[in-house]
């Protein structure tokens, strides 16, 4: 292969990554700002959450969920951007190939979760039509999801910025 062919090869390379990067990198300055209001949840240990509480994460979440439309979509549109291009990094072989292969599940499983249970707890709990016991259970699990999301989009990020080349 010719240089310049290597160089426009290894250009491409850094693209992707680059997109896989800033895609990861939105998802989790996103999760930030949810966690942001997710951490009152904590030291109410065992009980409903005071209504303060409840007001305050039912009413972020309303206007993230439900009022935010269409800028809201966005995110949908990154998280399928980050795992179209993991998916171009598979398709084209880039090296180390492991790094794409790690990337598919540490994106894939924050936003599967994201989309099968934390978004639609958190449009439940946006409208506020459950009693609070229900209410709390799904602030506190919107919490632990946001958390695992964080742990994955981190590790992405890690793997993607310390490895792709």
């Amino acid at each position: 292969m010719r240089p310049a062919a290597v160089g426009l090869r290894a250009g491409i390379l850094v693209r992707v990554t680059s997109f896989v990067t800033a895609g990861g990198g939105f998802l989790l300055a996103i999760l930030y700002a949810d966690l942001l209001h997710d951490v009152q949840v904590l030291g109410h240990r065992g009980r409903e959450l005071p209504d303060t509480v409840l007001a305050s994460i039912s009413g972020f979440y309303r206007r993230v969920t439900i009022s935010a439309r269409p800028l809201n979509r966005l995110v949908v549109v990154v998280m399928i951007e980050v795992l179209g291009s993991i998916g171009v990094q598979i398709a084209r072989g880039d090296h180390p190939r492991w790094v794409a292969w790690a990337s598919l599940p540490l994106a894939g499983a924050p936003i599967a979760l994201a989309g099968l249970r934390t978004f639609p707890a958190a449009v439940q709990l946006g409208g506020r039509t459950d009693p609070p016991a229900v209410q709390s259970r799904l602030a506190r699990s919107i919490f632990r999801d946001h958390l695992l999301c964080v742990a994955g989009i981190g590790s992405l990020l890690a793997v993607q910025l310390a490895f792709a080349t």
